[in-house]
C-alpha cells in the first residue's frame, strides 16, 4: 500500500475518482480564488517554493524571531517532535497543516517509527510540487510514509480522530479564519493527541498597539496577542498548554482532552 493509499483511507468523503496524477492527491482541482490576499498570492506563485526553504524561510522567520537570540531551524523541529511525543509513539498519524514544500512534513517524518505515516496539506500546487520533488521515496521499512494532499487547510478534509499528532508551523496567521481551522485541528486530533503551532506574535508596544495587527492585515498576516492563541487552544478542548515567545514568533503546545 502506498502512502498515498493510506492518506485516502483517512479523508471523509473519500473521493471517487482521486487525482494522484502530480505525486500528490488533488482535492481542489482548479478552484478560482478572487479573494486572496498579498501573502497568499505570493504563496501559491512559482517563485516562492523554488527559494523557500532555504531562502525565505530561513531569513525571514529568523529575523521575525529575533535573530540570534530566537531558534534555529533545526531547533524548531527539534522543538516540534518533542512536543508533539513523536519519539513516544511508534507508528503515528501525523498531520502537517499548511505544509508549503514539506520542510516541516519531512523533518517530523524524521521523528516518527514503526510504519507512520506523516500527511501534508496545503492548497498551493506549486509548493506541492515542490514538497513531492524534495521528498525521497520510504527508504528503511521502519520509516514513515510521507503524503501529500493539496486542500482546504481550514476545513480539514479528514475523518474525526484520525491523528495523534497534528502540526501548523508558519500557517496560521495566513487563514481567513484561523479560529475555524484551530477547531478542525481539534476535530481530526484523536483524544490525548497533541498540536503544536508556530505563528506570529503582537508585541505590546504603547506606540503600535493594535496597529501592528491592522499594518499588518494590509498583506494577509494576522498578528496575533500573546494571550489569545492560548486562551483559543483552551476553549478548543486543549489543556496542558504551553507557549515560547521569541521576537515576533510564538510557539505553543497543547494536548486534546
Amino acid at each position: 500500500m502506498t502512502a498515498l493509499d493510506r492518506v485516502l483511507e483517512l479523508l471523509d468523503p473519500v473521493p471517487a475518482e482521486p487525482d494522484t496524477s502530480r505525486g500528490h492527491l488533488d482535492l481542489l482541482g482548479e478552484v478560482p480564488r478572487p479573494h486572496d490576499t498579498i501573502a497568499q498570492r505570493l504563496m501559491r506563485s512559482g517563485a516562492l517554493p523554488k527559494i523557500y526553504e532555504h531562502v525565505w524561510r530561513p531569513v525571514l522567520f529568523g529575523l521575525s524571531k529575533g535573530g540570534p537570540l530566537g531558534p534555529s531551524t533545526a531547533e524548531e523541529y527539534t522543538l516540534a517532535r518533542d512536543w508533539l511525543g513523536l519519539a513516544g509513539t511508534p507508528g503515528a498519524t501525523v498531520l502537517d497543516v499548511a505544509c508549503g514544500p514539506g520542510n516541516v512534513t519531512r523533518a517530523l517524518a524524521s521523528g516518527v517509527t514503526g510504519g507512520g505515516l506523516v500527511v501534508g496539506i496545503d492548497a498551493s500546487a506549486t509548493m506541492l510540487g515542490r514538497a513531492v520533488a524534495d521528498t525521497p521515496d520510504r527508504g528503511a521499512d521502519d520509516s514513515a510514509d510521507i503524503g501529500y494532499v493539496r486542500g482546504d487547510a481550514v476545513h480539514l478534509p479528514f475523518r474525526d480522530g484520525s491523528f495523534d499528532a497534528v502540526c501548523c508551523f508558519g500557517g496560521l496567521y495566513l487563514f481567513d479564519d484561523p479560529w475555524t481551522a484551530m477547531a478542525g485541528m481539534a476535530r481530526v486530533l484523536k483524544p490525548g493527541g497533541r498540536l503544536v503551532l508556530l505563528t506570529t506574535r503582537r508585541p505590546a508596544l504603547p506606540l503600535i498597539g493594535d496597529g501592528a495587527g491592522a499594518l499588518s492585515g494590509l498583506a494577509g498576516i494576522r498578528m496575533f496577542g500573546s494571550s489569545e492563541i492560548s486562551e483559543a487552544l483552551a476553549a478548543r478542548g486543549f489543556t496542558a498548554i504551553c507557549r515560547r515567545s521569541y521576537g515576533l514568533m510564538q510557539f505553543a503546545g497543547a494536548t486534546l482532552t
